[in-house]
């Protein structure tokens, strides 16, 4: 089966030309080049190793070269006659999941989730933007939620107003779960497994702090759980009833175990040069097809290194 993709609605009006993309799909087993010869009995030999040569091939949505590449029924493969497919790459952020409407990232810590007044360019935001504008220079991205410079982990963009809105203004009933490992100085909380709540401020430094008055503060509940403890550190997993700015930073410093190398709420170690927060685990209701979506990370090496053998 084969689908040709090459107008959108006012494509020639805005003055752009969209790729031209046929699509195919696998019925029988087959390697690749061998089905492109078959599907594409029109063009010469030559046109089609070509198109491979020059990444205009992705199964699946990935780009690949490989003649041999296995193919089995069910299987998508796209060629763009236009011009090559862009594989994304950027060290500091990964792409984990991409539809019509959304985007999900692993953002390295070290980089802002969005542009400031001092900063505009090298953000999640600026790269996943550039990378879309590729593609088609009418796409659009929209920040969803954001996470701090220094914590890694998972983050959502929307890709449309409709997906961004019905996110951004459901968020505490579209979320299913949100949760972060963070490494904390001076062992396990006691108790081991337990919540934090009180209020949090923010001063004219921009530093969020701890309040007993909830007329100065809004509500912010932290739930733990201790995963292991070594080495004078403790992983815990923790999640979040509310979603306040620096609230975990502020929680853990309240507990009497700030995060390492969180100097700005308490942390005094940075043995792994970062701060050892990051987030985990995201599992949230589609916004448009309603779908579960559910996303995980492994805990970072460098958290693995600081507990050590510890239980």
């Amino acid at each position: 089966m084969i689908t040709k993709y090459s107008t959108k609605p006012g494509a020639q009006r805005n003055g752009f030309k969209p790729d031209v993309i046929e699509t195919y799909r696998v019925e029988e087993e087959a390697p690749l080049l061998e089905y492109l010869f078959k599907v594409m009995p029109g063009r010469k030999r030559t046109a089609v190793k070509a198109l491979l040569a020059h990444n205009q091939i992705a199964v699946n949505g990935q780009p690949v070269r490989q003649f041999d590449t296995p193919l089995k029924p069910g299987d998508e493969v796209k060629a763009n006659l236009t011009r090559e497919f862009r594989v994304f790459y950027n060290r500091r952020l990964k792409i984990v999941y991409e539809d019509d409407d959304i985007i999900v990232v692993h953002k390295g810590y070290g980089l802002l989730s969005m542009g400031n007044d001092k900063v505009k360019d090298g953000t999640a935001y600026s790269i996943l933007k550039d990378y879309l504008k590729w593609n088609d220079p009418r796409n659009k991205l929209f920040i969803v939620h954001r996470l701090d410079r220094d914590t890694s982990g998972l983050m959502v963009f929307a890709k449309n107003q409709e997906a961004k809105e019905r996110l951004q203004h459901n968020w505490n009933n579209m979320v299913i779960s949100r949760k972060y490992l963070a490494v904390v100085e001076g062992g396990a909380p006691d108790p081991e497994e337990g919540e934090v709540r009180g209020y949090l401020a923010e001063n004219s430094k921009f530093e969020v702090y701890a309040t007993d008055n909830p007329k100065e503060g809004q509500l912010a509940v932290t739930r733990y759980k201790t995963l292991r403890r070594g080495g004078g550190y403790a992983l815990l997993e923790v999640s979040l009833d509310t979603g306040r700015k620096n609230q975990i930073r502020v929680h853990m410093k309240e507990l009497g175990h700030p995060i390492s190398g969180d100097r700005r709420y308490g942390g005094s170690s940075n043995s792994i040069h970062r701060m050892a927060l990051h987030a985990q685990t995201l599992r949230f209701v589609h916004p448009v097809t309603r779908k579960d979506m559910n996303f995980s990370t492994p805990v970072p090496s460098s958290f693995q290194r600081l507990i050590g053998s510890g239980k």
